[in-house]
Parts: structure tokens; sequence; C-alpha cells
């Protein structure tokens, strides 16, 4: 993917220009601009967020039908009812809540017939350092991002095996793929959110069923009406005050605190143009496992990976011996492994002698046999020396 497509630049939304300069690569298959598309229907948890709230409206304008996921504690059901019509269709749920989330799949098929893709942009965090966040704190991010996706999966996989064929498209983070400080236990549940989802798309492979982690980095809110939205910059993220130990001005544990006071709206990454780019992800064959973002995305993570590869070609030279105090079975088995080892090498040694003698020896048959053939002949054509003499 062309990157540059999603970062700086001002937003047309709904602009068929903007959509022309923004595709996916040819790899994924994805709709072509001007060429008939099918129409899916989604479901969009975490509707009323930004990244939510554009990606509705991108599946919206290419005539997919959609069921847009508010969450309960937050927006008022007469808000959502306003955004009912042929094509759409506004639900509350609670995604911590297993029940809320089936009435919700149950009422689109009630209302759309079918499901295609389901989208999970809902997330909360607290930034904050880990030792200052509280139980309360670090089970509410774990039950929402976490806990609300596998009971999206849980309650939509029975449909979507039955269906044989089926599409989620699960919102992680660049926090999912590296440590950020301010931001221990957010990272923690994207980092189980995405190896739960890495392993599932193996295990629902067979039933046509794929699966793709989104991860934005840095992304800013830029709808036409983001100035009289109320919904906060950064989406649900609860900034908590530093304890003593963690308060001086460059602490660590402030890192992700300073980075949202410094960027404000500056955010590179536009969430319109990110929207684009997963409505194709939706349509398109072979989706990947992941998809980044912005720049920002793919220059953090590619920076993680390459650290994490240094360290591997850093310490891959050292063994591990048993220590002098291991308990007494563990030294025996190390020894019998290391004695089995041995053997393995003398066995292999022995097979090699012996079949370097074994060459010698035919080595050596061939030539006394190939002199022999040699006498054999010259004593056909070479003339007796008594006859010679004679003559």
């Amino acid at each position: 993917m062309d990157t540059r497509s999603a970062n700086d630049g001002s937003s047309v939304a709904g602009s068929e220009a903007s959509k022309m300069k923004l595709q996916l690569p040819a790899s994924c298959d994805p709709p072509q601009p001007g060429a008939p598309v099918k129409q899916l229907v989604w479901i969009v948890f975490g509707g009323t967020g930004h990244m939510g709230r554009s990606l509705v409206k991108s599946a919206l304008s290419h005539g997919d039908l959609v069921t847009t996921v508010g969450r309960i504690i937050e927006t008022p059901p007469e808000a959502m009812a306003l955004l009912n019509s042929d094509t759409c269709l506004g639900q509350l749920c609670d995604v911590r809540d297993a029940a809320s989330i089936a009435r919700v799949i149950e009422r689109t098929l009630k209302r759309f017939g079918r499901i295609d893709c389901i989208a999970n942009c809902s997330g909360y965090g607290v930034i904050g350092a880990c030792e200052d966040q509280d139980e309360h704190e670090l089970r509410n991010q774990f039950e929402t991002n976490f806990m609300g996706t596998l009971h999206i999966v849980q309650a939509s996989l029975p449909y979507f095996r039955q269906q044989n064929g089926g599409r989620y498209l699960i919102f992680s983070s660049t926090s999912g793929a590296l440590g950020v400080p301010g931001l221990g236990p957010y990272c923690a549940t994207k980092y189980a959110v995405e190896g739960l989802i890495e392993a599932m798309a193996y295990e629902v492979d067979p039933f046509n069923i794929k699966a793709t982690l989104v991860e934005p980095g840095l992304v800013r809110r830029d709808e036409p009406d983001s100035n009289m939205n109320p919904l906060p910059t950064w989406g649900h993220f609860l900034i908590k005050p530093a304890s003593e130990a963690y308060s001086h001005a460059t602490s660590p544990a402030l890192h992700a605190k300073r980075m949202v006071q410094w960027l404000g709206d500056r955010q590179p990454t536009s969430a319109v143009k990110c929207a684009e780019l997963v409505w194709q992800l939706g349509h398109c064959s072979y989706p990947p496992l992941r998809l980044l973002l912005g720049s920002y995305a793919i220059e953090s993570i590619r920076d993680r990976l390459r650290s994490v590869t240094e360290e591997l070609e850093d310490w891959k030279h050292l063994n591990y011996p048993i220590p002098p105090d291991a308990p007494v079975g563990e030294r025996e088995e190390k020894t019998d492994k290391e004695g089995r080892n041995e053997g393995e090498y003398r066995e292999e040694g022995d097979d090699k002698t012996d079949k370097d003698e074994r060459e010698d020896q035919e080595g050596r048959d061939e030539g006394e046999d190939r002199e022999k053939e040699d006498d054999d002949m010259m004593e056909g054509i070479t003339p007796d020396v008594k006859d010679s003499e004679g003559t």
C-alpha cells in the first residue's frame, strides 16, 4: 500500500477524485474504480468513534448496508435512532456484555437478512504509568478491548461458518506491536487482541472466513462536522494524574501524555482516507493479516522489529548450560541427551569411515582389474622377444 495516500493533505470526504487515488495493492484484488461491487452488509462496533464514524460513512457512500453500533454508556437511544434509514441501522450495546452483542447480530440479520463483514473499532485506554493504574482501570481496558473482541467473534462465528464465509476487520493499534511508556495496560490488551486474531485466522480459514488486524497510527478526526463533534480527538482515553514517583517532567511514564499534548489535532493520518482503504479491505479477495495505515505506524513497527532482530543476532551464540545446583534428574537428563548425541555423532562418523574404506577398496579392486585387462591386451599385440630375434 502507498502509505502516503493516508497521510498529510486535506480530506475530501465523498470526493470521487480522492477515492481514485486510494487503492490497496493489486495482490489483494481490491475493487476497481468504476467497476461494479457486490453490496455487503456491515456491522461496525464503535461506530460513534471518529474511526468508526468514518468507516460507516464510507460504506454507506459506496452503497453497502450498515449496522452502526454505539456505546450504551455515552450515546442516548434517540441519537442512534436518528441514524436509521433504508441502508443504515443504529444500535447500542456494551461490548463487555456478550448478550448485548448477540442482540445486535440478531437484529442485523432480521433487518438485512445476512452479515458479510464485522468491524470492531471500539476501544478504551488509560494514559498513565503501569504502577498508577488500579485494578478497576486494568480490568475495564481488558474487558473492553480484549473480551469485547472475543465476545464479537464468538457471537458471530457460528453464523459465518454456516454461511461459509465472512470477514473480520479488527482495529488494533501500533500499541499492539510495541510497548509505549504511559500506555502499558492498553498495550497489553492490544497485544492480546493481536495474538487472539492471528491464531483464530488459521482456525477459521477452512470455512472461508478471513480476518485482518488494522493498525492505524496517529489518526486524526477530519469529518466535515468535526468542529461540532463532541467526541474527544483521541477517542476513549482517560489521562490519569501521575503519582509523585512518575510526575517529573522527563519521566518516561509521561511519554504518552506528552505526545498527546504535543500533537493536539496535528495527527498526520486521515481517518477518512483510512476508512476508504478499510472499506476496500472488506471487499478485496485476498486480505492481509495486518494492514498498517500511515507512515508513523509503518516506521515505528519496522524499527521495533529491527530492534528485535538485532537482539536475536546479538544473543544467538549463547548456550544455557545446566547450573551446578540443578536437580539431579535434570543433570542426568542433560547427560543422557549429550550421550545420545555423542553416540549419534560416533555412529555417523563410523558410517562415514566404513563408507570411505569401501570406496577405497572398490577403487583398488577396480585398478587391479584395469591392470589385468591391460596385460591381456598387451599379450596379444606385443611380439615375443625370441620371435623377433629369429625374424
